[in-house]
């Protein structure tokens, strides 16, 4: 069985002076085993999670299992809408969330107590998660980011890449424009994904 996968919530990268509005995708993965939650966004996606999540006929509670790429807000932070989920993330990230990077302002506070209310199971390495589905290491924005490869969909292999990739510009210029890891670690893993996926 081919896997399936919807973008419930479109991300965006609106800039204005000061900042940005951060918008993060949601991804909704079908799998033989369930459906699996790529991020969760954060506090303003909520509503359009929601809905998302009802145009597929499901509520959170039919959420088994959410993977998130790193533990950035826009990443993450809705996770309490998902407590029986299953939640998968890097033993790095884990790690790293604890002292970001000094200029990483993006961790949200709480976020391992929030965690720990949760059945996590902790990634290193590339991974097969569930369902023909499979978490590879994609360090760069943060140390511990990751993304997911669906091998078997109906328009071949796709990587989901959290912020390995944020936007079209970045796999263009194999460059990341916002780096809390090393440029080379992240250069390696877009370069990883763009020979990966279809």
């Amino acid at each position: 069985m081919a896997l399936g996968y919807d973008i419930i919530v479109h991300g965006n990268s609106l800039s204005f002076r000061g900042g940005y509005f951060a918008l993060a995708n949601a991804t909704l993965v079908t799998t033989p085993d369930g459906p699996v939650l790529f991020d969760t966004g954060h506090y303003c996606n909520r509503p359009g999670l929601l809905q998302g999540l009802a145009a597929n006929g499901m509520t959170p509670g039919d959420v088994k299992a959410v993977f998130l790429s790193h533990l950035h807000f826009d990443h993450c932070n809705n996770i309490d809408l998902f407590p029986q989920a299953r939640v998968y993330v890097s033993k790095r990230e884990w790690e790293y969330a604890k002292h970001p990077h000094e200029d990483d302002m993006f961790v949200p506070w709480l976020i391992h107590e929030q965690l720990q209310k949760h059945e996590v199971e902790f990634l290193d390495g590339e991974t097969g998660i569930t369902g023909g589905l499979r978490a590879i290491p994609a360090p760069g924005h943060t140390p511990g980011s990751f993304a997911l490869v669906l091998d078997d969909t109906p328009n071949g292999r796709v990587v989901l890449a959290g912020d390995a990739i944020k936007f079209a510009k970045e796999a263009l210029d194999r460059r990341s424009s916002m780096v809390f890891d090393t440029d080379a670690a992240s250069r390696a893993s877009i370069e990883n994904i763009l020979n990966i996926a279809d």
